[in-house]
C-alpha cells in the first residue's frame, strides 16, 4: 500500500525532451565533417545518400502496408529523412542550407515527438487513475471487513460475558441457603429471551 516516493533526476526528465535536438545536431555535425573530408560537391556521395534515403522511405512504405507497425514505419521514415538531410548537408558548400534543413528537421522531430509524448502522458494519467480507483476500492473492502470482524468479536465477547455472568450467578446461588441442585437439574439452565440474541 505504501509505495516509496522516487524523485527522478532532472537529467532523466530533460533527456527525452532534448533527444530530437541532439539527434538532428549530431547528424548535422557528422555531415559537415563528411563535407570537410571530400563530400562537398561529390556527385557519387550525393547519389549514395539519395539512394539510401529512398531505400529507407521504401522500407517505411512496405512496413506500413504489410505490418502496420507505427513504430517501425516512423523509424524507417526518420532514417530516410536523416539520410537525405545528411546528404544535402554533406554536399552543400556553406552553412546556410544545412542550418535551414537542421531547423526544419528539428522542428519536424519535435512535432512528431510531441504527439507520442501526449499519448504517453494520457496513458500514464489513465494508468494512475486506474491504480487510484483500485486502491480506493480495496481500502473500502478492507474497512468493511474490519467492521465485520470487529462486530463478530464484540458479539463473541457479549456471549462470553453472558456465560460468565450466568456462571457467577450459579456459583453465588449455590452458596445461598436453601439451594436445591436437583431442582436446577430438572428445570435446566435459563435461556435468553427471543429478542436478546438479536440485540447481541
Amino acid at each position: 500500500m505504501n509505495e516509496p516516493i522516487v524523485a527522478r533526476h532532472w537529467l532523466a526528465i530533460a533527456a527525452p525532451k532534448a533527444a530530437p535536438a541532439i539527434a538532428t545536431t549530431t547528424v548535422l555535425a557528422l555531415a559537415r565533417i563528411w563535407n570537410a573530408n571530400g563530400a562537398e560537391h561529390s556527385v557519387g556521395n550525393a547519389v549514395l545518400m539519395g539512394a539510401l534515403s529512398l531505400g529507407a522511405a521504401a522500407a517505411g512504405l512496405v512496413a506500413g502496408n504489410s505490418t502496420g507497425d507505427s513504430v517501425l514505419v516512423g523509424t524507417a521514415f526518420a532514417a530516410s529523412g536523416a539520410l537525405a538531410f545528411a546528404g544535402v548537408a554533406g554536399y552543400a558548400d556553406g552553412m546556410p542550407l544545412p542550418l535551414l534543413l537542421w531547423s526544419l528537421a528539428t522542428t519536424g522531430a519535435y512535432a512528431l515527438a510531441a504527439r507520442y509524448w501526449r499519448t504517453d502522458r494520457r496513458e500514464t494519467v489513465a494508468h494512475q487513475r486506474d491504480i487510484t480507483d483500485r486502491r480506493e476500492e480495496r481500502a473500502h473492502i478492507e474497512r468493511v471487513e474490519t467492521l465485520r470482524a470487529t462486530t463478530q468479536v464484540e458479539v463473541a465477547r457479549a456471549g462470553g460475558a453472558y456465560a460468565e455472568s450466568l456462571a457467577q450467578a450459579l456459583v453465588t446461588r449455590a452458596t445461598l441457603p436453601g439451594f436445591d441442585p436437583i431442582a436446577l437439574e430438572r428445570t435446566g439452565l435459563p435461556t435468553l429471551p427471543p429478542g436478546a440474541a438479536d440485540a447481541l
